[in-house]
Formats: structure tokens, C-alpha cells, sequence
């Protein structure tokens, strides 16, 4: 089973995001956190910078939409060519008819959920998405400490794709460190979401090394 990580570049110097991209090639995918001021207390990027990113980046792009009306605005970033777009269970009108505008695009469909949602409604919708992310903090910030209480719902997802048999990525954002990768990766993660810790090391591509064996390392229950 293949272990992901996927820096986030809310930790990235802003002035200099190509040369930041550069410094985290080795990883599998970017993530771009996509806040809107309204559904978190945040405001970062936008369709315009993801059109740009997606032209300089050598990495494929995981959108992460912390927005009001997905419905309205996921399918733009499928368009610009996003490998995967990820929108809140939260906060989407109709996610699975959302999740099906997105693959007929040619993204991954992503569902979020925040730490408080309760998993069990979509445990019988994992065929309508490819990825669903378990946020491990309060969506908004950066730079939070990971919650451990999230656990038990990564679990049960772990399981149900277990015996589904279907190839839905299960990923965590928030507060991943070397310590807390372990944890989530014990609980069935297969995708990781880092921030600081990858962009705030002296060498990023030997901390995504780290990340990527600590996480292998703690994910034999779930080959």
C-alpha cells in the first residue's frame, strides 16, 4: 500500500512559491488549502493562484476547498487542472453529485470532514469519492496541535474501505509531525498532510524521507 505525503503550502514562503515547490519535488502531491474567510475565520488563495501554481509546479495538485457553495466553485478547480479536489462535507449542497461533476472533469473527488463531523452518514457513499480527508485539527490555521480524538473515525474508515475493496485514499491534515504520523498511520492513514514540518526543515526532501518511512513503518496492520 502506498504512503503519501503531501506538503501543504500554507507553510511555504509565499514570495517565493516556485522555488519552494521545488525544494518538496519528492513528494506526491502539493496541497493548497483554499480558505475563503467565510466558512473558516481564514483567507489564502484562489482560483487564479491555482492556475498559476498548476503551470510551475512539479508535483501534482491536491485542492483542498475550505469554502461556502462548492457546489459553485469545485468544478473551476477541476478545470484548471487539479489531480484532486477535496471539498467539506460541511458545507457541500449535494456532495455526491458534486463528487461525480469533479471525476467527469478528470480530478479525484475528495470529501473533508472537520474534527466534530460524524463519519458514519458516508461510510456507505465511499464508491461515490476517491479520497476522504479526516481533519486532525480545527480547519482555518496552521500550526495547530494534531487531536488524537479524531482516531476512532479513521478507523472506521479504514475498515469500511477495508471490506469494500475499493481504492478510496484516506488522508489526515493537521498537526502531522514524525510522532503524530505514527499515530494516524497506525489508525489506518494512508495520506499525510505536513506543513511546517516539511517546509520549516533545513532539507525538506530528507523530512518527507522520514515522514514517508515513519508512516510505512506503522501502517503493517493495514497491507
Amino acid at each position: 500500500m502506498v504512503t503519501r505525503i503531501n506538503p501543504s503550502i500554507l507553510a511555504a514562503d509565499f514570495a517565493n512559491f516556485e522555488r519552494e515547490l521545488g525544494r518538496i519535488r519528492s513528494a506526491d502531491l502539493v496541497h493548497v488549502d483554499i480558505m475563503d474567510n467565510h466558512f473558516v475565520l481564514n483567507l489564502t488563495f484562489g482560483l487564479a493562484m491555482v492556475q498559476r501554481l498548476q503551470q510551475v509546479s512539479p508535483i501534482p495538485l491536491d485542492i483542498h476547498l475550505m469554502i461556502d457553495d462548492p457546489d459553485r466553485w469545485a468544478p473551476d478547480y477541476a478545470e484548471a487542472g487539479a489531480y484532486s479536489v477535496t471539498f467539506h462535507a460541511e458545507a457541500a449542497a449535494d456532495a455526491v453529485a458534486l463528487a461525480r461533476r469533479l471525476r467527469s472533469i478528470g480530478a479525484r473527488a475528495g470529501l473533508a470532514l472537520k474534527p466534530d463531523t460524524a463519519v458514519e452518514p458516508y461510510l456507505e457513499l465511499l464508491p461515490e469519492f476517491d479520497q476522504i480527508l479526516v481533519m486532525t485539527v480545527e480547519p482555518g490555521f496552521g500550526g495547530q496541535s494534531f487531536m488524537a480524538t479524531t482516531m476512532p473515525k479513521l478507523r472506521a474508515l479504514r475498515s469500511a474501505v477495508a471490506q469494500s475493496g475499493l481504492d478510496v485514499w484516506l488522508q489526515v491534515d493537521g498537526g502531522i509531525t514524525e510522532k503524530t504520523i505514527e499515530i494516524a498511520a497506525e489508525a489506518g492513514a494512508d495520506t499525510f498532510v505536513a506543513g511546517s514540518s516539511v517546509f520549516g526543515a533545513a532539507d525538506p526532501a530528507a523530512q518527507i524521507a522520514l515522514l514517508r518511512a515513519s508512516a510505512a513503518r506503522h501502517r503493517h496492520g493495514h497491507e
